[in-house]
């Protein structure tokens, strides 16, 4: 089975507040982004791994995985404008006989191999899989500032990656929202939107991401803790 990875990095990160987008501060002795990368070098199952990232972004960071022994298993390509594009540019350059898509976070580096596996082998076997928590605080819906209506939280999961598609299928979602020109903030909605089921799999809380600066005290603690 051909599986491969995608993880989009080409964000600026402007909510972290810093100089330096939030993929490449550091987390011990290597970025956030690198942390991902060993994740997904450990799952036996990803052959190879796209990191879509800014043009100013790409010799530097491609000198990096040189030092971390990741040269070989990550090809860096062109990211986008906006995460939709840049998932769509590394997915156009795989191999057409690619089996399952992994898609992840590049700033979530404590996922656990084995969701890795779990979303792969599901999206293996039904076609799509995500990684979501349940819900547990109650959930307004709004216009403006005023409440319309509550939604049942049984019914709401927190959605989380990785997630993995079959490869026919992820192409099929990306060419129709191309078509469309409709934009999503997860892949998922874009197989949603042409029928295709999604199986959700329970998620970690460990599995944070790191998008603001409150959350890197939670993950260099959680890096020395790990």
């Amino acid at each position: 089975m051909s599986v491969a990875a995608i993880i989009p990095a080409a964000g600026l990160g402007t909510r972290m507040g810093t100089s330096s987008p939030k993929q490449f501060l550091r987390l011990g002795t290597s970025s956030i982004l690198t942390h991902t990368l060993r994740k997904f070098a450990e799952c036996k199952l990803v052959q190879t791994v796209r990191v879509p990232l800014r043009k100013p972004d790409m010799q530097l960071f491609q000198e990096e995985l040189k030092q971390q022994g990741l040269a070989e298993f990550v090809r860096v390509v062109v990211g986008g404008s906006h995460r939709q594009e840049s998932v769509y540019n590394g997915l156009k350059t795989l191999d057409p006989k690619t089996r399952v898509v992994v898609i992840h976070d590049g700033v979530r580096p404590f996922v656990e191999v084995e969701m890795i596996e779990a979303v792969i082998n599901t999206a293996t076997e039904k076609g799509s899989a995500i990684l979501a928590l349940p819900c547990i605080d109650t959930v307004k819906q709004i216009e403006g500032n005023q409440v319309i209506a509550t939604l049942p939280r049984e019914k709401i999961v927190m959605v989380q990656t990785p997630q993995a598609f079959r490869y026919e299928i992820l192409k099929e979602a990306f060419e129709k929202a191309r078509d469309d020109h409709f934009h999503a903030t997860d892949e998922s909605c874009l197989v949603e939107r042409l029928g295709y089921p999604v199986t959700v799999l329970l998620g970690s809380e460990r599995n944070i991401k790191i998008t603001k600066p409150g959350d890197l005290p939670l993950a260099e603690m959680l890096e020395q803790n790990y």
